[in-house]
């Protein structure tokens, strides 16, 4: 199935050596718009055994360094920034890793996306929203107004496409019906990209979920993505820095590959991750809102080696 292909890029990915990886990272100038960075990145080193981040809001937090969870192996220094477009790129020609630009879309992007426009327009992949469970007593299963046209759109237009569910799960008996949901309205389509399990804190108001435990939390992630794996799609996980380093138990989740939302001109984590979610506030012709922003990081021949494979 050709959904194996992103797996197989991804794991192609070489242990670039970042010295004290957010020291290195953190030590150099966005060349576009000479800003240095802040000297919360700059301070950070793993080998302090700890690191320190800020939320979205600005707030500070400081959490412990996981030895035995991959670190990330970029490096920053060569995020690029176009002064024109804000659009963030990125090529290490050196170590051979280099990024592809994508969005990610739901119906809050509207009716009216012109699809082959946002191909034109650079955009190489999509993670289109499936749809999600709904968050108060009910936990109804729902699917993503827009899913259907969105899949078949940027399908005809060429874009690699993936998908991403929305979970309120409180039992491991409702992570496996959120997968079956999920592998069922995908069928009928060929994705190439990830199937991708966002789990989040609800924080404008009550949820259902308000009651998991961290355990939890990491439990439903596994048997999200085993569920989706036994099926020979490529599972990943969704998370912010908060929850990567509050609430997910990551050193139980290191053989699943992770989709990272982080709104600053450089990305905190530490650890691993595939994609990184950089913005959503951006803008990308063919599209009348505001969309999500995202790099995804490969070694630069895994391309051509996943069309070999196929």
């Amino acid at each position: 199935m050709k959904s194996r292909v992103f797996r197989k890029a991804g794991l192609l990915l070489a242990a670039v050596p970042c010295a004290a990886f957010l020291l290195t990272a953190c030590s150099g100038q966005a060349e576009e718009t000479g800003a240095e960075l802040t000297e919360e990145e700059a301070r950070n080193s793993p080998e302090d055994g700890e690191y320190i981040f800020q939320d979205v809001e600005g707030n500070e937090y400081e959490a412990p360094l996981l030895p035995d969870v991959p670190k990330c192996t970029y490096d920053l220094t060569k995020i690029r920034t176009d002064e024109e477009t804000g659009r963030k790129s990125f090529h290490d020609e050196e170590n051979g890793v280099t990024a592809r630009f994508g969005i990610d879309v739901s119906e809050f992007q509207g009716e009216e996306i012109d699809w082959e426009q946002v191909k034109e327009s650079g955009v190489e992949f999509v993670i289109i929203r499936l749809g999600y469970r709904a968050y108060g007593d009910t936990g109804a299963l729902v699917m993503d107004a827009m899913y259907e046209q969105n899949m078949k759109g940027a399908l005809d237009a060429g874009l690699d496409v993936g998908v991403y569910f929305f979970s309120q799960a409180v039992s491991g008996a409702e992570a496996v019906e959120e997968a079956e949901f999920v592998l069922k309205h995908i069928k009928p389509y060929e994705i190439t990209g990830p199937v991708v399990y966002d789990t989040e804190e609800i924080k404008w108001d009550t949820a259902r979920t308000d009651g998991n435990t961290d355990k939890d939390f990491t439990n439903f992630c596994k048997v999200f993505c085993d569920t989706v794996e036994q099926k020979g799609y490529d599972a990943m996980i969704y998370s912010n820095m908060k929850w990567m380093a509050f609430t997910l138990d990551m050193e139980e989740l290191t053989e699943y590959d992770f989709w990272y939302a982080d709104y600053h001109e450089i990305p905190q984590c530490p650890y691993d991750y595939k994609i990184w979610q950089y913005s959503e506030t951006g803008a990308v012709p063919g599209i009348n809102a505001n969309v999500d922003l995202n790099l995804w990081f490969e070694k630069e021949n895994a391309q051509e080696e996943a069309h070999e494979v196929e």
